[in-house]
């Protein structure tokens, strides 16, 4: 496998629940109708922290509540444009996700997705998305997060460039 090159890749810790939020803040505030975020992670490492600070940036303005019972929640901006906060955590591999039918919408020009647990529909991903792995970094009783991004096609790759600039990260 041909390792990626820097540019798709950018690594982050935060050292608060805060600090992950203020992080999706930004990055919300420059996602575009057409982007497909993936988060990936354990229980309680800050995915739906950072999808409420998406959603925030994004310009959300009811609160954003993780939709694990009703699996995807949609949220109108006002200018046509909806983000999708979709949690997985409850289906039992892609052919629930199906069902779902997000994948029509999924990269559509008027569509922002954010897809917790996005490792149980893999099969459905467009190929030009954003991933994002949250570990624990240290032990589970302290709020630090590893957050790992890995850009995929020109899109978002752009979107991490734009993220890495807002962030002053080299």
């Amino acid at each position: 496998m041909t390792p990626l090159p820097e540019s798709n890749v950018l690594e982050f810790v935060s050292y608060s629940p805060e600090q992950t939020r203020r992080l999706g803040v930004h990055l919300g505030t420059l996602v575009q109708g057409g982007t497909v975020l993936c988060l990936e992670g354990p229980l309680g490492s800050g995915k739906t922290c950072l999808t409420q600070g998406i959603g925030e940036g994004f310009g959300v303005t009811q609160p954003l509540i993780s939709p694990t019972f009703v699996l995807v929640r949609e949220y109108p901006r006002g200018d046509g444009l909806k983000l999708y906060h979709v949690d997985l955590y409850r289906i039992s591999g892609p052919g629930d996700a199906f069902s779902l039918g997000v994948e029509e919408w999924l990269g559509h020009v008027h569509a922002v997705f954010v897809i917790e647990w996005a490792e149980r529909m893999r099969e459905l991903i467009p190929p030009d998305h954003l991933w994002v792995r949250l570990d624990f970094a240290g032990d589970m009783e302290h709020t630090q997060r590893a957050l790992h991004f890995t850009a995929w096609g020109e899109r978002h790759r752009a979107l991490l460039q734009r993220l890495r600039a807002v962030l002053a990260v080299p």
